[in-house]
């Protein structure tokens, strides 16, 4: 798996963020060039500083995915800094406010939908050519164990993470027969800074109580990591997956697998 990523250019959109952030390690540790994205400034500073410390070659840009200039914007500031794109984890998102759909509000509805399910079209919309032009390359979408079931209370986000997969599918068989493989992430309850947000809002600032109730939609009993994310994404993203395409991998601890929860 490393030797298929090493010298590769990956973009990390989310880069930023928990899982984006450990998936750019993971790449930059196969030896991939990174152009980490996120809309946050700081955060994302701090996150270019800390996976340069790692030795691989960084490169930054901060971006609001659901706006098409600036898509076309980090996809630019890729192609100048390092030339191609060879891989691209098309993985920004954001998880809204809990509110049932008959009182969910239409300017929330919009924004989710803006950011998780337009931000993953600009994506394929801008990158796809560039790799179409190369002959090549590997894409991962991030959906959500929301992508097939119904989570109450997040309407917009489960209509966003249902297309994120439609997504992947259609673009995966438009291309595959031009050397572009496009798969998705499926991930379960991840402990990150998100999920602590929304686990305050759920269980009145428990957030330690709630992360024991949460856990045990995984048959595991347990949150799953960042981590163990990243490097389901990387081994997607890698040669070792050369004949996945069109998939929507669970990452999920098997919650999935069951209605026991």
């Amino acid at each position: 798996m490393t030797s298929s990523i090493k010298g590769k250019v990956a973009i990390v959109t989310g880069g930023a963020g928990m899982i984006g952030y450990a998936t750019a390690v993971a790449l930059a540790q196969c030896g991939a060039h990174v152009m980490l994205v996120d809309i946050h400034e700081q955060r994302l500073r701090e996150r270019h500083t800390s996976l340069e410390s790692l030795g691989g070659r960084v490169a930054s840009y901060v971006a609001d995915v659901s706006r098409s200039a600036e898509v076309e914007g980090y996809v630019a500031k890729t192609l100048e800094v390092f030339g191609r794109i060879d891989l691209f984890f098309n993985n920004a998102g954001t998880e809204g406010k809990i509110g049932p759909t008959h009182e969910y509000l239409e300017s929330e509805f919009d924004k989710i939908i803006a950011v998780n399910l337009k931000g993953i079209f600009l994506g394929l919309r801008h990158v796809i050519p560039v790799m179409l032009k190369q002959g090549g390359g590997a894409i991962v979408n991030t959906g959500s164990i929301a992508s097939e079931r119904g989570l109450a209370g997040a309407c917009a986000y489960n209509a966003s993470k249902h297309g994120v997969i439609g997504l992947t599918r259609t673009a995966a068989s438009e291309v595959g027969n031009q050397g572009i493989r496009i798969n998705a992430v499926m991930p379960g309850v991840i402990d990150t800074p998100l999920l602590e947000e929304m686990l305050k809002m759920l269980f009145n600032g428990q957030v330690a109580e709630g992360k024991k109730v949460v856990g045990k939609v995984a048959t595991q009993d347990r949150l799953g990591t960042a981590d163990e994310v990243a490097q389901v994404v990387t081994f997607l993203l890698s040669d070792s997956a050369s004949f996945v395409n069109g998939a929507a991998w669970e990452v999920d601890g098997g919650a999935l697998s069951t209605i026991r929860h």
